[in-house]
């Protein structure tokens, strides 16, 4: 998806995958950009389960003591049926 601005840099890259890729017609800076949202949206993630880590281990202990709230009317596969 191209970005409404764009911003020019200079990278280093390995000479003989850079070469193979411009006699393949790849396109190195939409790879490089696809890459970098990937792995910017990549930590962004891992510093929310971070960030949260503690929130679901509390909700995790309560349904350990208490059950899960919904338990009555939850299925899994195989199950056809409601409980209750």
């Amino acid at each position: 998806m191209p970005s409404a601005s764009r911003r020019k840099t200079s990278l280093s890259l390995d000479a003989a995958a850079l070469e193979a890729a411009r006699d393949l017609g790849i396109n190195v800076s939409a790879v490089a950009d696809t890459a970098l949202r990937r792995a910017v949206a990549d930590a962004r993630r891992r510093q929310w389960l971070t960030e949260n880590a503690s929130a679901f281990t509390a909700q995790a202990d309560w349904h350990d003591r208490n059950g899960h709230p919904l338990a009555d009317i939850m299925t899994s596969p195989g199950r056809t049926s409601w409980k209750g």
